[in-house]
């Protein structure tokens, strides 16, 4: 694949995370990075996610994902290609553009019961520690580099992966659907992120579910189930208020007949986790 193809397909966040480089400040466009070339307090490296590209205030030079690679492994571009052909990428393209990518040079080491301390008071910062059993401890490594953080299973054994600095997809990206255990159900909660169905969890209680549950793990995935949704009666949205959540929203009332948006509940906030975490 040649140079312009690879700037189009591989995320330059992913490239980042591959180097062990998370942002200082980010929204869901633009985010500031540590300089690549030096060690500094105030973050001057400006990443634009929709254009895929980045430059560095303290030195006035632009960078795209190649030049980074170049930058990070004192190569050549032809090294930075070969780099960059380690990423198993696809792109779903769409009106409110969204892209899913994953890593593939990587390899799971352990998966164990939530027990670290440093996970243990993640949760507790996001107020979903009470539902540490719907999610794992993971252990893996990434570039010749071991990381952990907690884990969330998707339908095709990819693994959502978190932690206070990083967020990453292992493996193939995909919704989680969960069935009900006691009924075949004619409801479904759609969620944008699993902390959002871990806060809701909390929200629900002892209270035996009617519902089944599906987890987007990204708005790019709504396509792998508009066939799935079909089966439902009812359809309640717990989606972000932002403009993935609302495009997303729309596609679905104007697919889909029963749609209840639930997103008044969390008005003000950026989705229901953030919400959640307000309350006492």
């Amino acid at each position: 694949m040649n140079c312009e193809k690879i700037k189009e397909k591989v995320s330059i966040r992913t490239v980042l995370e591959s180097f062990n480089l998370f942002p200082v400040k980010e929204n869901h466009k633009t985010a500031f990075y540590f300089a690549l070339d030096r060690e500094e307090k105030i973050p001057s490296f400006s990443v634009d996610f929709v254009k895929n590209k980045a430059f560095d205030f303290g030195t006035g030079k632009s960078y795209d994902i190649i030049s980074i690679v170049q930058q990070m492994n004192k190569c050549s571009v032809s090294e930075a290609l070969k780099y960059l052909e380690k990423f198993d990428f696809s792109v779903q393209k769409n009106h409110y553009f969204e892209e899913t990518i994953q890593l593939k040079n990587y390899s799971i080491i352990k998966v164990n019961e939530i027990q670290h301390p440093a996970l243990i008071q993640y949760l507790k910062s996001r107020k979903v520690y009470e539902q540490k059993d719907l999610v794992k401890e993971i252990y893996y490594e990434l570039n010749g580099k071991k990381y952990f953080g907690i884990g969330f299973f998707n339908n095709s054994s990819g693994v959502e992966t978190r932690n206070k600095y990083s967020k990453i997809c292992l493996g193939k990206k995909d919704v989680t659907l969960i069935k009900n255990d006691f009924i075949e159900s004619r409801e479904i909660i759609i969620f944008e992120g699993f902390f959002d169905y871990l806060t809701f969890k909390n929200l629900e209680k002892k209270e035996k579910s009617i519902s089944d549950y599906l987890i987007l793990n990204s708005t790019a995935m709504l396509f792998k189930v508009e066939e799935t949704l079909k089966d439902y009666d009812r359809i309640s949205l717990f989606l972000d208020n932002d403009a993935n959540g609302n495009a997303t929203k729309e596609i679905i009332q104007k697919k889909y007949n029963n749609v209840e948006d639930c997103s008044l509940l969390y008005w003000g906030f950026k989705d229901l986790n953030e919400w959640g975490c307000t309350r006492k």
